[in-house]
């Protein structure tokens, strides 16, 4: 189990056993592969994201997760892996976020145009990635950091 301070100094509770939070989270976060390259949206107000979203009413979280690719990047997943679970305890509310692995097999046009402007494809994520004001909010934490080491080797090759 990690904690840490968010971007907005929430806190974060990150683990990658099975639904250590929430049986059943409302949201959801997909780091995705397509080919050799990392496959992101570009939200219009937070910028360069992962894909992801709420869970809707009657989905599961991994038809979610399908789902949020598809409409923010176009893209098609041919895998799901289940990754971690965090929980974001703000002011307000908490949020809970199954995070996923997910490899495309094809990236066609996105359908969400009034949150991101599509699919970004990336050979690289930054090594400063914290400091790069091109990426959302959501890139800029340690979970990000701490996901990458469960992507499998050789993912989306």
């Amino acid at each position: 189990m990690y904690t840490f301070k968010d971007y907005y100094h929430n806190k974060v509770e990150l683990s990658f056993q099975p639904q250590p939070f929430s049986a059943e989270p409302k949201h959801v976060w997909v780091i995705c592969r397509y080919r050799d390259q990392w496959l992101l949206t570009h939200h219009l107000r937070r910028g360069l994201e992962f894909p992801g979203g709420k869970v809707e009413p009657g989905e599961t979280p991994e038809e979610a997760a399908v789902r949020e690719v598809r409409e923010e990047t176009g893209g098609i997943v041919s895998h799901l892996e289940y990754l971690g679970q965090y929980k974001v305890s703000g002011k307000d509310k908490i949020i809970i976020k199954n995070i996923y692995f997910a490899v495309i097999s094809d990236v066609q046009e996105h359908t969400h145009h009034d949150e991101t402007k599509g699919s970004v494809l990336l050979d690289e994520l930054p090594a400063n990635l914290k400091d790069d004001k091109r990426f959302s909010f959501i890139m800029r934490d340690d979970v990000l950091v701490h996901s990458l080491v469960h992507v499998p080797d050789n993912a989306g090759r």
